[in-house]
């Protein structure tokens, strides 16, 4: 009698375990990234009153069972569900969820953890950390702006020269579109082009239709607008200031050696008093006209710098599917600042949970070899502007929850009965 007081009482243990796995869930439905628990009972020892015995012949008997009393019953188990839970959209571009298997990269001095919550900001020293100011991981660049896939650190988008773009000397520009001569037999075009510096210089170029020789005569200027301010100008001379074109009876341009329909000529101050910047020019400038046509259309001839470019100052960033993370510049140029790695386990479920949404490797989950991988080596991707909502069903851990009480209360009901047998056995002697 004795025996099932505490088979009870080990019933109310393990089914008050599994309430507080319960609860744990509820309480948590609404963190990001949070994966349920489910418990998993087991009966534990058994008190052997009789063992098994075999058929025999000689005695004319049949075999018996074993008579065997459980004493109760354990948690075997609280296991990790791992299933991708739902998708919020946030719009913020912090956010980033993982569309499949692997864990974000998180490190502080106390070590590297990995977390499903992709809850992201920048901090004042342009660290990439988590909700809780860890850094998050992953591979960052080489002077070529090249990914560098070497051991996982954490990612800085202001380090070196990530916060700010430098000047580029334009050398060669393109001028396209159409000329028309029976509309527009004289054009004005502006040509920009930028020197060491990031000094942008605009100079008006006119092509001019020569009608006794049927081609157009092009001259450059030699006065330019520096940065766009029609007070600020400076004389500028160049190599080569003019230049003719013919087109053909189809519109395209002749000429059987495609160079001479490139001028290439050479900038310089005109008056080195009159340079009030420390700068300098491209050794050639090339301005190239084979994407000219004359056509009977509309005139729509325009120069476009094909290089160079001012400097840039780091004004945000966004996070690819791809987990490149790239900046953009307030002179409208990207460049590649990092990419976020992954960590997969042969054994998710294995991982330890250590608070704050984060987990630590285990024997049982395999070890993380430091590198990480590309979220596309699993064909997953991530998903910037959402973030993964916590995978508890309210509906299941509501169930859950009724065969549980119901459960606690059966094995309270054991404890009564089982002691009112007592009583009864002690009420003998009256």
């Amino acid at each position: 009698m004795m025996r099932s007081l505490f088979s009870g009482v080990s019933g109310l243990r393990v089914h008050q375990s599994k309430m507080d796995v319960i609860g744990n869930n509820i309480s948590n439905v609404n963190t990001v990234g949070f994966k349920r628990s489910t418990t998993v009972f087991n009966d534990v020892i058994n008190q052997t009153l009789s063992g098994a015995t075999g058929a025999s012949e000689a005695t004319g008997k049949g075999g018996t069972n074993a008579m065997q009393i459980g004493l109760g019953s354990n948690v075997s188990a609280i296991s990790t569900v791992m299933t991708t839970g739902s998708t919020e959209r946030t719009d913020n571009p912090n956010d980033v969820m993982i569309s499949g298997d692997g864990f974000f990269i998180v490190s502080d001095v106390t070590g590297t953890y990995f977390t499903r919550a992709g809850a992201f900001q920048v901090d004042d020293f342009g660290n990439l950390t988590d909700s809780n100011g860890m850094m998050v991981n992953g591979w960052s660049t080489n002077e070529n702006d090249e990914i560098v896939k070497q051991r996982v650190q954490g990612l800085n988008l202001y380090e070196g020269t990530k916060s700010y773009l430098k000047p580029t000397v334009t050398d060669s520009i393109t001028f396209s579109g159409n000329l028309n001569p029976a509309t527009n037999p004289k054009q004005l075009n502006t040509m920009s082009f930028f020197d060491s510096l990031g000094n942008e210089y605009r100079v008006e170029v006119t092509l001019n239709y020569d009608s006794g020789s049927k081609r157009w005569d092009i001259e450059l200027g030699t006065r330019a607008t520096v940065n766009g301010d029609p007070k600020n100008m400076v004389d500028l001379t160049f190599g080569t200031s003019t230049f003719s074109l013919a087109f053909d009876t189809d519109g395209t341009l002749l000429g059987q050696d495609a160079d001479t329909l490139v001028l290439t000529t050479t900038v310089d101050f005109a008056d080195q008093a009159n340079a009030p910047y420390n700068s300098e020019f491209a050794p050639e400038l090339k301005v190239d006209f084979h994407n000219l046509t004359q056509f009977a259309s509309n005139p729509d001839a325009d120069a476009t710098t094909d290089n160079g470019y001012k400097a840039g100052a780091l004004k945000g960033y966004s996070i690819g599917g791809d987990g490149i993370i790239t900046g953009s510049y307030t002179n409208g140029l990207t460049k590649t600042l990092g990419q976020i790695a992954i960590a997969d386990f042969p054994n998710p479920a294995g991982l330890e949970k250590v608070g704050n949404n984060l987990y630590a490797a285990t024997t049982n989950s395999g070890d993380f070899d430091g590198i990480g991988q590309e979220i596309g080596a699993s064909g997953g991707k991530l998903m910037g502007g959402n973030l993964e909502m916590s995978n508890v069903d309210i509906s299941y851990e509501f169930t859950q929850m009724i065969t549980t009480q119901r459960g606690f209360q059966a094995n309270s009901r054991i404890i009564t009965t089982s002691d009112e047998m007592l009583q009864e056995l002690v009420n003998l002697k009256r």
